[in-house]
């Protein structure tokens, strides 16, 4: 079944151990959902418009770690806000580069972006981001029934997608849904990359299989539920993401120049949530 909200509810509330777990994994779970609509919502304009849109825009061409560091760059020098259109960068001359031109404005609260190679689902999205992270009830030390504050069991947690993952299959949910549950975690987890570092996982490749799972992938990194929960910029996920080689970091920048930068300061104030 592709689950309706109401049993995606019911999902959250059977597994969950507590009221306070689920205070915690839901919330994140909705705002990463609200996120990846965001992001795809941007994502179809910009295919809408790619017809349009001048011949050196930014938005027509290849994703890269480049573009995604000189968005970063023109958001830090407006002090948190947004670069101006065809400000993102700049040649050798200090002028910007052709490729660099934003032809479109910041919308949805995402600034840049390239055009798609298709339409994105919105409602695919918006259920796979608030299904994602279901398996992190099943990887709590501490689940809010024992008196202790909420935690999570360090190395078991890489496991949360996997665990997601079958605990959706048992529940009737369909292959394809489930599937944003298994792959979401980090930027993607390759069999190599599950060989290498010696996770606790069956070796396999935990990666997005299409575009609407890699929007929630995206999504996800920008809000984290460590305690206290709280929202994370794209400027320290590259950090966080450098941490696993260069390779890493290198692969989300490339999905930060291909989805834009999401302006976190919004849903930060209206949740209530520090930003880091």
């Amino acid at each position: 079944m592709v689950p309706t909200l109401e049993q995606i509810e019911e999902l959250h509330h059977k597994i969950a151990p507590s009221e306070e777990a689920y205070d915690l994994i839901h919330t994140h779970c909705v705002i990463v959902a609200r996120i990846a609509r965001m992001l795809a919502h941007r994502q179809n304009m910009l295919f809408a418009r790619r017809c349009t849109l001048p011949k050196d825009a930014a938005e027509l061409a290849a994703p890269s770690a480049a573009g995604a560091e000189a968005v970063l760059a023109g958001i830090e020098a407006g002090e948190g806000g947004t670069p101006a259109v065809g400000t993102t960068g700049s040649g050798a001359s200090g002028e910007p580069a052709a490729r660099d031109l934003l032809a479109v404005p910041p919308s949805d609260g995402v600034t840049g972006g390239h055009v798609p190679p298709r339409l994105i689902d919105e409602h695919l999205v918006t259920i796979g981001g608030l299904l994602h992270d279901i398996g992190t009830y099943r990887v709590l030390k501490h689940d809010g029934t024992d008196g202790e504050p909420l935690k999570f069991a360090g190395k078991k947690y890489i496991k949360h997608g996997l665990l997601g993952y079958e605990y959706l299959l048992e529940n009737g949910v369909d292959e394809e849904i489930a599937q944003f549950a298994r792959n979401h975690t980090g930027v993607g987890l390759t069999r190599d990359d599950v060989i290498r570092q010696e996770l606790p996982l069956p070796p396999a490749d935990y990666v997005p299989v299409n575009l609407e799972q890699e929007t929630v992938m995206v999504a996800d990194k920008y809000n984290s539920k460590s305690l206290p929960a709280k929202f994370v910029t794209a400027e320290s996920y590259t950090k966080r993401a450098a941490r696993f080689g260069e390779e890493n970091k290198r692969r989300w920048l490339e999905l930060l120049d291909q989805y834009g930068v999401v302006d976190v300061r919004p849903l930060a104030k209206e949740y209530g949530m520090v930003i880091v």
